[in-house]
């Protein structure tokens, strides 16, 4: 079963601090409270889901058909559309806004974004290539790739070569990225360490797919906290 995932807007990096001194490297999320706009049944498409929008749009934007479709469902338009299955939908209702209390026991989450984009990029940039001798003859070709095929036979550049093109612009899932803390009032959520991408970008988040057995940082400074006041002697 999937879960319910929301969209939020990476704002940027901070760092959060631990009473142990210890200081956590966080990602800020700017999160968007989805709203449900439609329930799809089992007999209808074959699976049962949940169609969630996210964010403005201007009418002007909206093709004939989707202004359509708003105003049958009588809601404001979103820009994104997201469908998630689920096993049951007698827990949600159209109309319905989800956010972050969605996340309120969950302590890992997977992300998915797009990585920061770095255009049109030479081999050793984009594949860390060595790059061709820097003496001997070698003239203005100096961080080129070198050969790209073969002779007569088979006489081609095969798919997949690795070759100058564009780089970053792709989207990318992370898995188990610890929540270190959630700020409902300001619908921020701070996640441990860095995710893809650069400001402003999209960030799809969700509970973690994977059963993760690993301690939060709080559960980490706990045991520590622990393990001192146990005396040396039991300790060995």
């Amino acid at each position: 079963m999937t879960e319910i995932a929301l969209i939020g807007k990476k704002i940027g990096m901070t760092r959060e601090f631990y009473k142990t001194g210890q200081s956590v490297p966080v990602t800020v999320i700017k999160m968007e409270k989805g709203r449900i706009i439609d329930l799809i049944q089992e007999d209808k498409r074959g699976y049962k889901a949940v169609q969630v929008g996210f964010g403005k749009i201007k009418n002007s934007k909206l093709s004939k058909s989707m202004k359509g479709y708003y105003t049958k469902k009588n809601t404001e338009p979103k820009k994104t559309l997201k469908e998630f299955r689920v096993d049951k939908l007698d827990n949600y209702k159209e109309g319905n806004e989800l956010g972050l209390e969605i996340f309120k026991d969950v302590k890992f989450v997977d992300i998915r974004s797009t990585t920061i984009g770095k255009g049109f990029a030479g081999v050793m940039k984009k594949y860390n290539f060595a790059g061709l001798r820097a003496t001997h003859g070698v003239s203005v070709s100096h961080r080129s790739h070198g050969s790209t095929g073969q002779r007569q036979d088979p006489g081609k550049v095969f798919k997949n070569k690795k070759m100058a093109g564009h780089m970053g612009s792709k989207l990318r899932t992370m898995q188990n990225i610890e929540i270190i803390k959630s700020d409902n009032e300001n619908n921020l959520l701070y996640l441990k360490g860095s995710i893809p991408g650069s400001k402003n970008t999209e960030v799809l988040i969700k509970k973690s797919v994977k059963n993760i057995k690993k301690l939060t940082m709080l559960e980490k400074i706990a045991e520590i906290e622990r393990l001192k006041k146990i005396p040396d002697k039991k300790k060995k």
